[in-house]
């Protein structure tokens, strides 16, 4: 075995840890059989650089689709374009509100320990992706927010530009790949106001360039569906919120809402650091999803309470044999 996969399975015998090992070992078992794996990403985590791991999966035929929120599609590429002029914050907990202001007033924007130089990041690609934005608004196209981005990455127009390893892109892979990815609410983004913004000053004629999140689950349905008929899927959901909701539904519409036939997620598994309690952000537990038709009682089922910035390179080095 490789040298991180020898570790946790020698080491983690117990409580979260065993069910990291778990977990790893299930999706493993999963890909051997002939399954999928879909992604469902929320938080910080394309800031917190998890693209380091990410990238290698796909790349490896490890993961095969992803949702995750605008900030994560966007933050990736942000990242590969300004890397080096980022600032790492050790102390950020310790930061008062004078510090805060401060950092702005710098043109820096603070996701924890990370701040985002906003004129060599958020800046850099605004004027790219409102270009591409503006040509298929001329022409009557429409396409999903992460459409944009994969043709500004195949285009190499940045590739000057990257002070990141490219090999730590997730994005970067996922677009060399063509990887399926929904991205539900990518209003709440970085790109979705310089959208609102564009549409606003009359760069754009309206809002038409981009697939609504409805149009999109329409194309999940149409992916899982196809999936579905050669392979089981797993779910692996880091974080909470939009998008693990977001495509977790997809099995009830088309069972319930459509009536047609498709088998449930064959996996399930969630890193999250908030208990599942009251209607949390961490969202529903699995046992739950079995009374909405997502989940079957025998599906191996995961929840890991940890930060995923620790947990899931592990389970990453666990399946490449790291």
């Amino acid at each position: 075995m490789g040298a991180v996969k020898d570790y946790v399975v020698r080491h983690f015998r117990h409580f979260n840890s065993a069910t990291v090992v778990d977990a790893a070992r299930a999706w493993e078992e999963l890909l051997a059989r002939g399954g999928k794996m879909f992604l469902a990403m929320g938080g910080a985590m394309s800031t917190a650089e998890l693209g380091t791991v990410l990238a290698e999966l796909i790349r490896r035929d490890k993961l095969h689709a992803m949702c995750v929120t605008g900030a994560n599609l966007e933050e990736d590429v942000f990242n590969l374009v300004a890397r080096s002029e980022y600032r790492r914050l050790p102390a950020y907990r310790e930061l008062s509100p004078q510090d805060e202001k401060a950092l702005y007033d710098q043109g820096f924007n603070r996701v924890t320990d990370t701040c985002i130089p906003e004129e060599a990041a958020m800046r850099k690609i605004e004027s790219h992706v409102v270009e591409l934005w503006r040509a298929a608004d001329s022409r009557g196209e429409r396409h999903a927010p992460h459409e944009y981005l994969y043709r500004l990455l195949r285009s190499d127009v940045l590739r000057s530009e990257y002070q990141a390893d490219p090999k730590d892109s997730w994005m970067l892979a996922a677009a060399q790949r063509n990887l399926p990815l929904f991205v539900p609410g990518w209003e709440d983004s970085t790109l979705g106001n310089f959208f609102v913004a564009s549409v606003m000053t009359g760069q754009l004629r309206g809002y038409t360039a981009i697939k609504s999140g409805l149009e999109q689950m329409q194309e999940l349905v149409q992916w899982y569906r196809g999936t579905d008929r050669e392979h089981r899927v797993g779910f692996f959901q880091i974080g909470g919120g939009i998008s693990g909701d977001f495509p977790v539904c997809v099995v009830p519409l088309i069972t319930k809402d459509l009536r047609w036939s498709v088998k449930t997620w064959a996996y399930f598994c969630q890193i999250s650091e908030a208990r599942t309690s009251f209607g949390s952000y961490s969202g529903a537990p699995p046992t739950e999803k079995i009374t909405w038709g997502k989940l079957e009682l025998d599906t191996p089922r995961f929840v890991i309470e940890s930060d995923a910035t620790v947990v899931f390179p592990l389970i990453a080095g666990y399946l490449l044999d790291a």
